[in-house]
């Protein structure tokens, strides 16, 4: 073979290679995508949730106090969780010793990536609270399970208010964001779409640690005055 031949051999183009492999796995990526995409509701296969008939009105003491209203967001902020929950409820319960406790609730019937928990921390900033602290907690449900919690300390002029909050994703609470994506995840390889739930509790009081324990009491009454099947709707179920 002569060195004319051999010159007009194409020469590799490493570069041109790359690129080709790189919008290769761009469609590959983009298929498996659609492919995966989840498309069954979890929602679909439960019963419909009613958080206004789902929570009791008064137990153990407990009953709801209509002088008294959780922190509503502003109107901006309310737009934004209309998109993201189906339903929202919110109340200020009163006991015997005049001790009162703020309860909201989210239920939303899509929690995928599009479609994130608003969390409280956010809520409370944005309506010019301070959150001073935020620790993570737990209790034991009447089941026996632990049921993860994130406590927050929001602070506004003299305004002080200990929260309790957690967050479901399908049938689990989810202690953080991290397991939230995880949840997310496992759902979305199976193809389904998770709900979600946000429970918070909340007090005025100057007393951080005895808050806290009057919230998991509240809790726990409450929980205690709901059945089996209803409570998992709240706490999720063991099983899952």
């Amino acid at each position: 073979m002569n060195s004319t031949a051999m010159a007009s051999e194409p020469t590799p183009n490493p570069v041109r290679h790359k690129a080709l492999w790189i919008g290769l796995t761009m469609i590959l990526a983009a298929a498996l995508a659609v492919a995966l995409k989840p498309t069954q509701r979890l929602a679909s296969q439960k019963e419909t949730i009613n958080l206004e008939t789902l929570i009791p009105r008064q137990f153990a003491g407990w009953t709801i106090d209509e002088t008294i209203t959780p922190v509503i967001p502003d109107e901006r902020i309310r737009k934004t969780l209309d998109k993201l929950y189906n339903q929202t409820l919110s109340r200020t319960y009163v006991n015997r010793d005049g001790q009162h406790m703020m309860l909201t609730i989210a239920y939303g019937a899509n929690q995928s990536d599009m479609l994130q928990v608003h969390r409280p921390e956010v809520c409370y900033t944005a309506q010019g609270f301070q959150v001073l602290q935020q620790t993570k907690g737990a209790f034991t449900a009447l089941s026996g399970e632990t049921v993860p919690v994130k406590r927050l300390l929001a602070t506004q002029g003299e305004r002080i208010e200990p929260i309790t909050y957690w967050i479901t994703v399908g049938e689990k609470v989810s202690a953080n964001t991290l397991e939230r994506k995880l949840a997310q995840l496992k759902y979305g390889l199976t193809g389904r779409i998770p709900d979600g739930l946000l429970f918070r509790v909340s007090s005025i009081s100057r007393d951080e640690p005895g808050a806290y324990a009057e919230q998991v009491n509240f809790i726990k009454a409450l929980l205690a005055a709901m059945s089996a099947k209803d409570r998992s709707r709240l706490i999720g179920s063991p099983a899952a």
